[in-house]
């Protein structure tokens, strides 16, 4: 299935920490990624229409999935296409939060399959802090680029 067409803008938050850099990810919701934790984590991010500005969406979605404002301007990065054909339009800003205190929307979802049964589950279940090397291992790998793209600006 291919999703060419869909945009989503999301926003890359970085803190230095005793001078380390580290990245907040979120972990999706439901019980379909519950068991997943390498490569399951994403920037907080989400899709957005044509008349919506790609910046006005991820602070959007930002606060949708974290409860949070976003804590400054915006820094555009470099969009990424993803594997199903999704372009991702990410934003790099400083700041810091409190993870543990992050609040997510919720979505809707037959659970059990075919039981008829709707149930509301949190579209984020939890937010951490990570170090770049554990980012990396952590983040799905189509989102990979995002994380190198930032680490790279910010070495110069």
């Amino acid at each position: 299935m291919r999703v060419s067409g869909a945009r989503s803008a999301g926003v890359l938050l970085y803190r230095w920490r005793e001078g380390t850099l580290e990245v907040l990810l979120v972990h999706p919701g439901g019980p379909y990624w519950q068991r997943r934790d390498d490569g399951a984590w994403s920037l907080p991010k989400g899709e957005f229409e044509a008349s919506e500005a790609p910046d006005a969406a991820a602070r959007r979605e930002f606060r949708e999935e974290t409860g949070f404002d976003v804590p400054g301007p915006l820094e555009p990065l470099t969009a990424v296409r993803q594997p199903r054909g999704k372009v991702i339009h990410p934003f790099a800003v400083e700041g810091a939060i409190d993870a543990a205190a992050m609040r997510s929307n919720t979505f809707d979802l037959e659970w059990p399959p075919r039981s008829g049964l709707m149930q509301a589950f949190p579209e984020v279940d939890r937010a951490a802090w990570f170090e770049l090397a554990a980012a990396n291992r952590k983040l799905i790998p189509g989102q990979r680029p995002i994380l190198a793209e930032l680490a790279a600006r910010l070495a110069r």
